[in-house]
């Protein structure tokens, strides 16, 4: 379903699938499949079988109703390029986002090689931006060369959350956009000060939009604490920075 959201860097989720299987180190702590066991046991509909995999095509045509320009998160509960997510159902979601052309859609993935392979025989349209998670060197840092073979993405972003490890140097041509943030939760994995810098300055050095969404359980000090207390300013600021969309497609600046 559609729905707002406290995610600092969009507006909106909608999820016609949702659950999940887990397939990197990032997928440890998982907060859709522990709000998707908290939501069964609410009775909430959709979630009867908790965090089992399930295309919801009753879901499909919501951002259709929503006449006012939004931000979509797609699939916060789950991964739309899973491999048990059926081909022609992703077509059909991206069909949504193609008649929804006044919306932005952000879709986040792990599965970049079939991303990459999805869009081999389809166009990505304008206003979908495409994502893959990099959390670590050896699961994450190989999904951007995927994420960057996809021709003619207007925007590509990353997310590198939960960050678990410094992840050296990388190749942020024609990456647009980069998210960074600590884990949270009782069993947070800690966060350094130094891999988040590293990463920021490399988005500076290439002019890559840095939005830093958190600190998470551990604070910038090493010292573990609530995710509220730890905050999200890094040197006494925060970072919102957001792809200048007009530059690249001409349609609207998004920050």
């Amino acid at each position: 379903m559609s729905a707002e959201t406290k995610i600092e860097w969009t507006e909106r989720t909608w999820n016609p699938v949702k659950g999940c299987t887990k397939v990197s180190p990032g997928c440890k702590h998982c907060y859709a499949e522990a709000m998707s066991k908290r939501l069964k046991a609410m009775g909430t509909p959709g979630y009867e079988d908790g965090f089992k995999l399930r295309a919801l095509s009753h879901r499909l045509k919501e951002p259709l109703k929503r006449k006012t320009p939004t931000v979509y998160f797609v699939n916060s509960m789950s991964d739309l390029f899973h491999e048990d997510v059926p081909k022609e159902f992703i077509h059909q979601v991206f069909d949504t986002i193609e008649q929804a052309h006044w919306h932005t859609f952000q879709i986040l993935t792990k599965r970049a090689d079939r991303m990459a392979s999805f869009f081999i025989e389809r166009k990505p349209p304008v206003n979908a931006w495409l994502g893959v998670s990099v959390e670590d060197i050896k699961y994450g840092v190989p999904r951007i060369d995927q994420l960057r073979s996809i021709r003619n993405a207007t925007i590509r972003f990353l997310s590198v959350e939960p960050l678990l490890e410094d992840i050296g140097l990388i190749n942020l041509e024609e990456v647009h956009w980069v998210i960074v943030g600590g884990e949270s939760g009782k069993n947070a994995r800690p966060m350094k000060l130094e891999w988040v810098e590293s990463i920021r300055k490399q988005c500076e050095e290439t002019k890559t939009a840095f939005f830093f969404k958190q600190w998470g359980g551990w604070g910038a000090d090493g010292v573990k604490r609530a995710k509220k207390v730890n905050g999200r300013e890094l040197h006494g600021r925060t970072w919102d920075e957001m792809p200048e969309f007009s530059k690249i497609t001409g349609i609207a600046e998004m920050g």
